[in-house]
């Protein structure tokens, strides 16, 4: 049975989670954030802007909201229905351009206009949970973070590797087992599979390259 987030991981459950993972390292040599940006702030609008959306929407609108907006002081001084029509066909585009506006606005009252690198303060902006502070600290830094989605939480739990439903949990979870140099490489495989091959409501387990250590095949 897979542990719980408050379990100390036995020595099985380290090499299970490694094992996996080097499986999917060489699956997906290509395995990378697929959002454009230029800089910490563009990089951390991106990923506010693609909860609940693809990446490839948020790709088609980026260019023109970052060619208007391109830092903390010009989103902060935007009128929202100017950043609201330029996010209009992303979903929740509405609280979006809120988030984005407190956030840009919050940046420039506390943090001189910069993108903070620590955890804890990015964490606190607006529109900005654990999730995107880790994959904003990875994206934009290269530091060891371990983003949680809807990909990455699904394939967590159908492979075995925790029960819990929690990102949090799953994220402290999957940090115990893995070291901090493969956290990034660990997010970006777990959700090109996800995306790829063991979908939602149709996994591909025919086709799936760690099947053999997946608890839905066991």
């Amino acid at each position: 049975m897979p542990k719980s987030a408050a379990s100390r991981p036995a020595a099985r459950e380290i090499r299970k989670a490694n094992a996996i993972i080097d499986i999917l390292e060489r699956a997906y040599p290509d395995a990378r954030p697929m959002l454009d940006y230029r800089s910490p702030f563009e990089c951390l609008t991106a990923v506010i802007l693609s909860a609940q959306t693809t990446d490839e929407q948020v790709n088609r609108i980026t260019p023109q909201l970052f060619a208007r907006f391109p830092d903390a002081d010009s989103m902060a001084d935007a009128a929202r229905d100017e950043v609201e029509d330029l996010i209009r066909s992303v979903g929740l585009y509405r609280s979006k351009a809120k988030n984005l506006q407190a956030m840009a606005t919050m940046l420039r009252e506390e943090f001189g206009s910069r993108v903070p690198q620590d955890f804890t303060a990015l964490n606190s902006l607006p529109g900005v949970g654990r999730k995107t502070a880790n994959v904003v600290q990875a994206a934009a830094w290269g530091i060891p973070g371990f983003g949680v989605d809807t990909h990455v939480a699904r394939l967590c739990r159908r492979m075995g590797l925790i029960d819990s439903k929690n990102p949090e949990h799953i994220e402290k979870y999957m940090k115990s087992v893995l070291p901090p140099e493969r956290w990034i490489i660990a997010h970006h495989a777990l959700i090109f599979h996800g995306r790829r091959v063991c979908l939602a409501k149709k996994p591909g387990c025919d086709d799936c390259a760690v099947s053999e250590l997946c608890d839905r095949k066991l």
